[in-house]
């Protein structure tokens, strides 16, 4: 078996090899050469912590796996460690030998990152100029770097619960040569072009009334029954994309709307249809687009595979004997 620790992963997985794994898991989940498994995700009853498993097989790449972890709210305060902690182990398809671990605390940023910026190439409007950030974590960071490599955006705005938390993508829109502005949610939905939605809530923030037609918006938070970021009347109003169906609307942003009868299990369309072709995307410059990032095991292994084979050729992996 080989083991990819976390320390490693840093100088191995880019964005934009992060970016074309994504992108090539959504293509092979539509095209039904890839399936994701049923997902487990409880509360564990202990440090507020959620935990789960997301697992898959990918018949195109040819990875088998699951990846083990979950949120642990209090790790920052108590432990120095970040929220999101977890592992990747991938087997090999063809007998079911574990092949690997990997390290997946800074590929999860990365893959979730990757999503929501592939959702951005295929499905904002091609003149966005004003991108928008809704929450400032530990993830945020991930998301606006990805997210500004896909239009010539010319300012950042961003809103937080806690302002202050903000100056971190005030950094990193400042890096990129774009000012940066803290704003209210009226503000934002009102202004920008491009809204990524990364928060943990359970309650929504972004209602419709604040979104201005013509807006992207991908809401990457939510992954867990009960959670909820924008506003259902929003998906109402949208075009909705998302990463799996199932999943969108049993534990992503979908389940609200879906819920509360404002929209069918069959307005939900998969966004790995645009990458193939079978759905043209956005109709025109005055459509909301929605896109719903649940977060799929897929994603992970696919992700994690690369990371391997980069890995093995320069010369870090460890090999145990298991």
């Amino acid at each position: 078996m080989l083991i990819v620790p976390e320390r490693e992963i840093a100088d191995l997985m880019t964005r934009d090899a992060a970016f074309h794994a994504v992108e090539g898991v959504f293509a092979a989940m539509e095209s039904k050469n890839a399936e994701n498994f049923p997902v487990v995700r409880e509360a564990i009853g202990h440090e507020d912590a959620l935990y789960g498993f997301k697992g898959g097989f990918d018949k195109v790449g040819m990875a088998l796996g699951v990846k083990a972890g979950g949120y642990w709210p209090n790790n920052l305060e108590k432990h120095g460690q970040i929220n999101h902690q977890s592992t990747i182990f991938l087997f090999d398809p063809d007998t079911g030998k574990v092949s690997s671990m990997v390290g997946g605390n800074l590929l999860t940023a990365l893959r979730t990152a990757a999503a929501s910026s592939v959702s951005i190439k295929h499905l904002a409007r091609g003149d966005a100029k004003v991108m928008g950030m809704l929450g400032a974590g530990h993830q945020a960071a991930f998301q606006l770097r990805a997210a500004l490599e896909q239009r010539d955006f010319e300012k950042v705005i961003g809103w937080n619960r806690h302002p202050d938390k903000l100056t971190s993508l005030e950094k990193i829109a400042n890096e990129a040569g774009l000012p940066f502005e803290s704003v209210e949610l009226d503000q934002l939905g009102h202004d920008a072009d491009v809204i990524i939605s990364i928060t943990s809530a359970f309650a929504p923030s972004l209602l419709s009334e604040h979104v201005s037609a013509g807006t992207h918006i991908a809401c990457m938070g939510t992954d867990t029954k009960g959670k909820q970021e924008v506003e259902a009347a929003l998906l109402a109003r949208s075009t909705v994309f998302t990463d799996e169906v199932a999943q969108s609307i049993s534990i992503g942003e979908a389940q609200h709307a879906v819920a509360e009868g404002l929209i069918n299990e069959s307005d939900v369309n998969e966004i790995g249809a645009v990458i193939n072709g079978a759905h043209a995307g956005r109709s025109s410059d005055a459509e909301i687009t929605l896109f719903d990032g649940t977060g799929v095991g897929l994603q992970d292994l696919a992700v994690a595979a690369s990371v391997v084979d980069l890995a093995v050729k320069k010369g870090v992996a460890i090999e145990v004997d298991f």
